[in-house]
């Protein structure tokens, strides 16, 4: 693999991450529980589509193909498609967006401040704008995990279900592979095993916190970095590529 190829499939895996969780957010929008809140999450999906779009559009210039930043988001396949599997898990109740939602925000921020230091300029960029954006999304999802988890007795269950069924997921935030690898000693990419750590001190003060236990299964899913995902990947690209795919010259 080339230092090229790496930088392009590191930025694509970042923009895939980004767009597909903030597809599954916007899927909330007209449904929160409160206007304020309907309108916070939505808020929160838009500057995530915004991150998902600069990342892309920058893997599409590395790339060299022609291909644009819309190319990359509709006219790719589920196995083409690089993005974390937590991000696509279906939304279930508002506990568990809430609780998926402040696992990853906790690990973003430490990404992308890492990231900031890059190398690569346009990477250290994007990172650099992400971080305000990413710091507001963590104090809103880690407030309401402490809302719910000490709030009612029907609040909390819900909130521990959801950590019970996206556990599993976490420990692929920090899987590497060859991209990484290359990347790292190039100064470009972030050691994930350097965030690791701080990553679980801080969710646990969080969890503690909310009185939730964390689930004992020791299993964390993988497959990602493959293009292996769950079926819900193909329902939410079904949705989100229609539109291009029927209409893929139209002008807008």
């Amino acid at each position: 693999m080339t230092s090229q190829e790496a930088l392009f499939n590191y930025s694509l895996r970042l923009g895939d991450t980004s767009i597909i969780l903030a597809q599954r957010l916007c899927e909330w929008t007209g449904h929160g529980p409160f206007l304020e809140e309907d309108l916070a999450l939505t808020n929160i999906a838009l500057d995530i589509f915004g991150r998902g779009k600069a990342l892309l559009e920058y893997a599409a210039k590395v790339e060299g193909k022609g291909r644009t930043e819309d190319d990359l988001a509709f006219f790719r396949t589920d196995r083409e498609f690089f993005n974390t599997l937590i991000t696509e898990l279906p939304n279930g109740d508002y506990a568990k967006t809430i609780i998926r939602q402040a696992m990853i925000d906790c690990f973003d921020l430490a990404f992308y401040t890492a990231l900031a230091n890059s190398k690569d300029e346009t990477l250290a960029g994007i990172a650099a704008k992400s971080i305000k954006e990413i710091t507001y999304h963590k104090r809103h999802s880690f407030s309401w995990v402490n809302r719910f988890g000490n709030g009612t007795e029907e609040s909390f269950n819900r909130l521990q279900q959801g950590l019970d069924e996206i556990w599993a997921f976490t420990g692929e935030l920090f899987e590497m592979n060859e991209t990484d690898e290359i990347l790292i000693k190039e100064g470009i990419a972030v050691d994930l095993n350097l965030l690791k750590a701080d990553w679980e001190k801080e969710i646990n003060q969080l969890l503690t916190k909310a009185n939730l236990v964390i689930p004992e299964t020791l299993f964390m899913q993988k497959g990602s970095r493959k293009g292996l995902h769950t079926e819900h990947l193909s329902y939410i690209l079904a949705e989100m590529q229609s539109l291009p795919r029927m209409h893929p010259n139209a002008k807008w």
